[in-house]
């Protein structure tokens, strides 16, 4: 599972490309993203996501992301591109 970082933005998301194909190239069939722990960010935590999508997908792997702020939500939903960041479904953990 890719863990964005609570910080991602423009200054830091270039540096962060490298971590993205790593992790996506390394996961069996699916590619999760855990985005719950992000708080400060800009429009480049969308470029990581959608870049991880495009790459999850050309791969033959499914995409999702865990945790979203609401934040990133509406910011997605300003660009139109809130459809290709689905949720993924949470973990629950077992008794």
């Amino acid at each position: 599972m890719l863990k964005l970082p609570a910080v991602l933005t423009h200054a830091i998301a270039s540096g962060f490309f490298p971590t993205v194909n790593q992790e996506v190239l390394s996961a069996p069939k699916a590619v999760v993203v855990d985005a719950g722990g992000l708080q400060q960010f800009d429009s480049s935590a969308l470029a990581i996501l959608l870049a991880c999508r495009r790459q999850a997908l050309a791969a033959g792997k499914t995409f999702a992301v865990l945790g979203a702020p609401e934040r990133l939500l509406q910011l997605a939903g300003v660009y139109g591109v809130a459809q290709l960041i689905p949720a993924a479904e949470p973990v629950l953990p077992v008794s």
